[in-house]
């Protein structure tokens, strides 16, 4: 059922209060008393559509967006880190050169498992600009994934990536990391609907309130949500926006 976030119901890592956003040189308001909260460990969703302003609040989160009013609070988070769709890398240097460059030492032992998971065996001697646009933001995401982060926000990470193998990847992500905190923002409300904990609807500000709250069928491992729970939460999602 979709309500209204409430600040009450868990410990909360990271929660945004009235906040009220307009565009440098707009008159029209992207966020008005905007007040939404996100718990963690998880993998929740922010969903929404076009033009909304979901990269937006995502960059709040990072502090690339300033010029708002309202509050941020961020709690027992160090490192936040936003991976996007089509993120340019290097273009000189080779996949496998470039994941070891730029891999802490603490987390050398992870490459190879999320190059397989990842399925980019094929491209570790390849340059980042002869990759495909899929096997590019797989290699972009595991880039990631190899950092020292608390939060990560994955805006369109998994474009161009085929349905297997993206839940291949996701599903690794969250036995991988299940302490850590992900919110992926998506356009398909299929796999929202079936991998997501906590998924966020933002809609216009003209709608109040602008943020509603959906519990997903957070599917990790063992027997996948029956399409009747899946169906049921998709509908949830659209008839929130």
């Amino acid at each position: 059922m979709a309500s209204a976030l409430s600040a009450g119901q868990c410990q909360l890592l990271l929660e945004f209060n009235d906040i009220y956003y307009k565009y440098p040189g707009s008159t029209k308001e992207v966020f008005k008393n905007l007040t939404c909260s996100i718990a963690a460990p998880g993998f929740h969703a922010l969903f929404g559509p076009s033009g909304v302003g979901k990269t937006t609040l995502a960059k709040m989160m990072t502090g690339d967006i300033g010029g708002f009013s309202g509050e941020i609070s961020v709690r027992q988070i160090h490192h936040i880190l936003y991976a996007y769709n089509l993120e340019r890398l290097p273009g000189w240097t080779s996949v496998q050169e470039h994941l070891a460059a730029t891999t802490p030492n603490f987390n050398r032992g992870k490459i190879d498992e999320l190059v397989t998971t990842f399925g980019l065996e094929a491209c570790m001697n390849s340059r980042f600009g002869q990759l495909s646009l899929g096997q590019q933001n797989r290699t972009n995401l595991a880039r990631y994934l190899l950092q020292d982060f608390d939060f990560l926000i994955m805006d369109e990470s998994l474009a161009n990536v085929d349905e297997v193998t993206k839940e291949q990847i996701i599903l690794k992500m969250k036995s991988m990391f299940p302490h850590k905190c992900f919110l992926y923002i998506s356009h398909n409300v299929v796999e929202v609907a079936k991998f997501c904990k906590q998924i966020l609807i933002l809609r216009s500000f003209q709608k109040t309130p602008q943020t509603l709250s959906i519990q997903g069928r957070d599917y990790s491992n063992g027997t996948p949500p029956s399409n009747k729970d899946l169906e049921h939460t998709m509908l949830e999602i659209v008839n929130a926006l």
